[in-house]
Parts: C-alpha cells; structure tokens; sequence
C-alpha cells in the first residue's frame, strides 16, 4: 500500500488510485526542511500540481539514519510503483548531491525502463565539487550517464547551465529558476538593526564571518540583532557569540515554520546569506519577495540573480571585512535600503514568480511530450 503522506497526487489522494499521473515528481518531503522542499511547496502551491496532473513522491525526510533509509526504500518502492502500474509520461526529479543523487539517478534509471522521459532537475551548491572532486571514476561515469540520459537537465542559472554542458556535454539543458511566493509584507514593518540569516547553522553557510562581522557592528551599532534561525550547530554558534562578546545581541530560535519565516521576514531590516557555496537559495529569494534587502556571497547563482548594488549587496565569501563593510552600508544608509528592496521585489515579479516558473515548467512538459527537440523557452 502506498503512504499517502509521501505520495501525493494532483487531487491530493493517493498516487495509485484514480486517473493515471501525467507526471510524477520525486524529491523530499512535502513541507521539509531544506530548499528543495521550499521549490516543490512553492510549485504545488502555484497550482502546477493540478494543471500538470502531477503525483508527488518522497523519498528523503528529515530526521535520523533509520528515519531517512525508511523513507528512501518506501519512496523507491512508491516510484517503481508508478512508473510501471500508472506510466506516467514524464519523470520529474530534484536532485543535489551524495545520496541525493543516487537515489534519483535509480529512479531515473526505472523511468526510463518504462518508457517514460525523464527531467534530472539539479539542486545544491555542492554538485560542481562532487561530481568534478569528490566522486571516483566509475561514480563521476555515472553522474555523466545520468544527466546525459535524461530527457532534459533543468539548471537554476545560466552558469550552472554552463557547467552542466561542459560535465556532460550531450546532456540537453534548460534554465529555470527557482520558484518564490510573493510575500504581502509591508515594508514598513521592518526593525532597524535586525539582520536575519535563515539557512542551516554551519561554518559552510559563513555563520563564524556573520557573527565576527556582527561583533565588530556593535560598537557603532549598539541595537544590532542578530537572528539565526535554522537548525544544525546551534550551541557551537551560541557560543561562539559569548565569546565575541555579543550573545545578547544574536538569537537563536531553531528552525521556523512558514508562519514564524513571514513574521521573521516582516521585521527584518536585512537578510545575510554569506555562505561559501550555494546554488540558488530559496532563503535568498524569499527575503526579496518580502522587500529585505539582501547581503549575500558572490557564488553559485546568486551574483546571476541580484545585481550588486542594484537590488543586494555581494560580498566574496570568507571575508569578515566585506561582510562588515556591506551590512554597515544598509544598517546606515536609509535610501539605499529602500531602493534594494524595492529593486528586490521588482526582479521577483519579473523573473522568479510562481506563475512564470510554473509556466515554463507547463512550457517544457509540453516540448517534452510533443517529441520536439528542447530548445530555448520563451
């Protein structure tokens, strides 16, 4: 029997019962932790589910070894279950890295036994260095075969696009971004001094540079509020805050729902993702929907999405000074605060709401279907 927790079809019922998918989605859980979890709410909740005739499927959730092998059997199980009862036309998967990667590229590899075409959607920072270092030969052949194999290979930015050609170069590539609800923040609610990092609390994702850069903040900004919210190495952050001196200025809450995000959001003065390596932050883009200005690291597609000085502020990664320097910028300067954020939500409208991802997705289902070679959506 499939769980209808993790299999999900367009009407919401189980994936096996009633008329046949159209496509079916494979990723995490549904309301996870995580961007890829942000990615598929956001495109459920734009209504591709429906108009799609799409059944979800998850085959990774948060929790322990047990927890996450559980749901990677159970997801495989649903999958093949789909594939070969309901023949769906299309396979859909979001994928990163490490486990991620080898449970997608096995339901892949299933959905092509089925006949069905097949879309590797690429997520993570960490893909470049763990398909290009970190894999051996024989996995590094497979990544290749895999992105080669499918139908198309979506990449959230132009450059990524650049580096999945040049890894795999018969792979068939298509860009589109990450999807984003526009928040109905009023930008007025924000709070002078309050800098709000959402993301998973580690080294990886500049947490030491934003807490060094926030120390120093304090002695001309002696209001400055920290709010690092997320979970991972909460009393390694906290600690490291008494030390610099500044625990009373930096809160730790844990990881938020998507009411507590929105309340985050609605009284942040900036966001600050000053990670060393990302693909296209879901954190990032909520935080420009809702009107925050952004202070993030040039890399992975961020410096193709926010134009340094246009609508955020870029900053090289590891570097304690630029992150100071920037923050003081936006903490100081009213008019360019407001100018970033309205800038922010104008690139939102244009490029990276629901309705236009959603419709390019619709777009390339279609040429995919129609047997047409993929070319450049318009």
């Amino acid at each position: 029997m499939v769980d209808q927790k993790n299999c999900r079809s367009y009407k919401g019922e189980d994936a096996v019962t009633g008329a046949p998918p159209r496509i079916l989605m494979v990723g995490t859980s549904l309301g996870g932790k995580g961007g890829i979890s942000a990615v598929v709410d956001a495109l459920r909740a734009g209504g591709l589910f429906e108009r799609e005739r799409v059944a979800y499927v998850a085959t990774h959730v948060d929790g322990g070894r047990l927890a996450k092998l559980g749901a990677a059997l159970r997801g495989f199980g649903q999958a093949a279950w789909v594939c070969l009862g309901k023949r769906p036309a299309i396979v859909h998967v979001h994928a990163s890295s490490h486990a991620s990667f080898v449970r997608k590229s096995l339901v892949l590899l299933l959905a092509r036994w089925s006949g069905a075409r097949t879309i590797f959607h690429l997520h993570g920072g960490g893909f470049r260095r763990f398909a290009g270092e970190e894999a051996g030969l024989l996995q590094r052949r497979w990544i290749r075969h895999t992105l080669e194999a499918s139908s198309c290979v979506i990449a959230l930015s132009p450059g990524w696009a650049g580096f999945v050609r040049a890894f795999a170069p018969r792979a068939q590539v298509e860009v589109v971004p990450n999807p984003v609800r526009q928040a109905a923040t009023p930008l007025q609610q924000a709070e002078p001094g309050r800098i709000l990092f959402l993301g998973r609390i580690e080294a990886a994702k500049g947490v030491g540079e934003l807490l060094a850069a926030c120390a120093r903040l304090t002695r001309r900004h002696p209001g400055l509020q920290l709010v690092l919210a997320g979970d991972g190495a909460l009393d390694w952050a906290r600690h490291r805050a008494n030390e610099l001196g500044i625990g009373e200025n930096v809160d730790l809450p844990g990881w938020l729902e998507a009411g507590e995000r929105e309340e985050q959001l609605a009284r942040a003065w900036l966001f600050c993702l000053p990670s060393h390596a990302e693909g296209l932050p879901m954190a990032m883009l909520e935080a420009m929907a809702a009107g925050v200005p952004v202070v993030a690291s040039r890399v992975g597609a961020i410096p193709e999405t926010v134009i340094d000085g246009i609508d955020g502020l870029l900053v090289p990664p590891g570097s304690v000074d630029a992150l100071e320097e920037a923050l003081d910028r936006l903490l100081t300067d009213r008019m360019l605060h407001l100018r970033l954020a309205c800038a922010a939500l104008g690139s939102i409208e244009r490029n990276y709401s629901t309705e236009i991802v959603c419709g390019r997705l619709g777009a390339l289902y279609a040429e995919l279907l129609g047997g047409k070679p993929i070319g450049e959506l318009r």
